[in-house]
């Protein structure tokens, strides 16, 4: 069955970096669109990033462009979302997601916290 396990969250400072990993089974990860969401308490999941199967082409949230950067690596079958200049408000529980046919896969997800 599809499986996505997300990994790297932890603690840090404002203006540090972490790196999310998310790493897939039970499907063609190479033919696979992903995205990493986001939510906080009280809110709706936030589409963070996404990027097509091959790689060739990503796009982000508007409050996320020029610091986060979405990759993948098909031989590992691992997505990856290297967050930098991190922010008070990109405190959340971070969710690797795949969608076929109507139905949506989530990782149990891995929380990020940016605090002084």
């Amino acid at each position: 069955q599809v499986q996505l396990v997300e990994s790297g969250g932890g603690l840090v400072q404002p203006g540090g970096s972490l790196r999310l990993s998310c790493a897939a089974s039970g499907f063609i990860f190479s033919s696979s669109a992903m995205r990493w969401y986001r939510q906080t308490p009280g809110k709706e999941r936030e589409l963070v990033a996404a990027i097509t199967s091959t790689g060739g082409s990503t796009n982000y949230a508007d409050s996320v462009k020029g610091r986060f950067t979405i990759s993948r690596d098909n031989r590992k079958n691992t997505l990856y979302l290297q967050m930098n200049s991190l922010k008070l408000e990109d405190t959340a529980v971070y969710f690797c997601h795949r969608g076929l046919n109507g139905v949506d896969y989530w990782g149990k997800g891995t929380l990020v916290t940016v605090s002084s």
